[in-house]
């Protein structure tokens, strides 16, 4: 049983499954959109949203802790300096999966996943 275990296996090793996000991560926001399966949307989003608030802690240990997990550096520069001020007064939700149709080789369930853009209202 997978009692308190989170987190999808997504048909892969975890080490697979580590690089996999990385590249998912850095590509995302690079791009601020990209075109993915929904279980891996929905688990990009996860890791996204963390990426994201420590952008928002904007110090040296949160720069720090965001190159363990991407890997480039200008894409970190990004996230610093573009991204996450756009979302100081935001709590959290910074991302959006959007639903298309399925795949046509193998009908696997397709979502767009980008950025949240409008304004914050409590």
């Amino acid at each position: 049983m997978r009692h308190n275990k989170t987190g999808r296996r997504l048909g892969r090793k975890p080490d697979h499954r580590q690089h996999m996000m990385r590249n998912m991560v850095t590509s995302f926001l690079e791009h601020e959109k990209i075109t993915t399966t929904d279980t891996r949307a929905k688990e990009l989003r996860r890791v996204v949203d963390k990426m994201i608030t420590l952008g928002k802690r904007g110090d040296l240990h949160a720069r720090r802790q965001a190159l363990q997990v991407i890997r480039d550096r200008k894409v970190v520069g990004k996230l610093f300096e573009m991204i996450a001020p756009r979302y100081t007064d935001r709590p959290g939700g910074y991302t959006r999966i959007i639903k298309l149709e399925n795949r046509q080789g193998d009908n696997a369930p397709m979502s767009i996943i980008e950025l949240v853009e409008e304004e914050f209202t409590p």
